[in-house]
Order: structure tokens, then sequence, then C-alpha cells
């Protein structure tokens, strides 16, 4: 095999995700569980069988493209959120976006498939992906393989997010209630997303008066910090530019 041998690998389906934007999806996946969406298969792998058994295994690994930054190049070196996005290590190791080739892999939790209005739809939970993000292979998740309980996990070691207490104005809560009987779980996703703090790394440690917001679903979610506490002020469907 010499260096340059090239492959060309084809998506087999794209995901339909809340995460309508880069900013505000956690860093990695099963962080926020209310996160769920849709892994829809392309017409030319939109072939059930190829699902059969996909039923006996909680979870799976996405193998995807990070889209929305693959023409952007990649660089040696990385500044990692996890080190305050100041400090440089190598990509290779990093989970850094920016990569050679711009592969991802994300451990989602397996919902089951269905068709719908004649696609081939398959439901995962825990979602951590950009709206449209292009899939190329589903793998099962096999646990006695793929989980190491003595791996040493270098800078991440610690779960991210804060204990923040997340306060809703009086017509962020009206606005929850409208959207209820079609968004349920809507509040606390939102709740699960703050405590990520999907802010700049640079910014979690100063004072903080910016005013934020954030896509989930078509919502334009509002959003400021005051010390420990998130207020989101408003939540309407007029989406903001991703």
């Amino acid at each position: 095999m010499t260096s340059d041998t090239s492959y060309t690998l084809t998506p087999i389906a794209r995901v339909r995700s809340p995460y309508r934007q880069k900013f505000a999806i956690p860093r990695q996946a099963n962080l926020v569980r209310e996160a769920r969406g849709e892994v829809v298969f392309h017409k030319d792998y939109a072939d059930s069988n190829a699902l059969r058994g996909i039923e006996q295994f909680s979870h799976l690994w996405l193998i995807f493209v990070f889209h929305a930054v693959s023409e952007a190049g990649w660089s040696p070196t990385v500044q990692p959120p996890r080190l305050g996005g100041k400090e440089s290590i190598g990509v290779f190791a990093s989970r850094s976006m920016f990569r050679p080739n711009p592969l991802g892999l994300s451990v989602v939790e397996n919902l089951g498939w269905s068709r719908k209005n004649n696609e081939l739809i398959l439901s995962v939970g825990g979602l951590d992906l950009l709206d449209g993000t292009p899939v190329l292979d589903i793998k099962p998740y096999v646990p006695y393989a793929d989980s190491i309980g003595q791996a040493k996990a270098g800078f991440a070691t610690e779960i991210p997010g804060r204990d923040y207490v997340i306060e809703f104005s009086a017509a962020a809560q009206q606005s929850l209630e409208q959207f209820r009987d079609t968004y349920p779980e809507l509040e606390a996703f939102i709740c699960s997303v703050l405590k990520q703090d999907p802010r700049p790394a640079w910014r979690q440690k100063t004072e903080d008066d910016k005013r934020y917001g954030m896509n989930l679903y078509e919502f334009n979610i509002k959003w400021h910090i005051n010390q420990e506490q998130i207020l989101v002020s408003s939540i309407t469907n007029e989406s903001i530019e991703a």
C-alpha cells in the first residue's frame, strides 16, 4: 500500500437532530440523554434487512463526517476546550473535529427502527450530532470489547458539566406550556444542554454578562448566566442562523 492510496466513502444516511447549529452541541454523546434524533437512510441503503438483529443491542456506534467544518482543513495541534482552549496538544491526542480526515465516532442509544413516509429510520438517543450529519456506517456497541474499565483518559477524566440552577422566566414558562404536547421533554432537554455550559472554554472561567442564543429543534432559546444560575429568558420558534 502506498501513501497516496485514497478511498471514496458514500454516506448511507443523514441525521435528523434537534441541534440546528454547532453551538450548544454537547462535546460527547450521552451527556444529554434527552437529545433524541433519527438516522434516515438514503434510498440505496433503505433495506430493512440491513438492520436485522440490531434490536439485540442497546447502543450503537455511528461513524460520521464532520460536514460543517470539513473544508476548514486541519492542524497537527489543537486546543481542546477541556484545557481551557489555550493549551495545545496533538490532533491525534484529541477528539477535535478538525482532522486530516473529518471523521467522528459517537455511541448512541438504540431506540428502534421504523418506516415512515417511505423512509427507513433508526431512532437514537443521547445524540451529539448536528442536524444533517452524514453517516458512513453503523456498528453495534459491544460492552466486553468497547468498555475497558482500567483505561486511562489523560486530561479527559471527569464528566463535563456543572450543577447550575436553571430558572425560566414567566415568558419562557408560558412557551414551555404551549409546546408541551408536542415536545414533552423540552424543559428537561434545555436544562441538560445548559448544564453542559456550551459557552466557549475561555468564557467559562470569567465573569460573563453576555446574552446567548441557541437553536434546539425549531426553537430559539435565549439565556444568560449569573454566577451559578442560568436564566432562560425566552423560547420562540424564530430560528437564528447557525
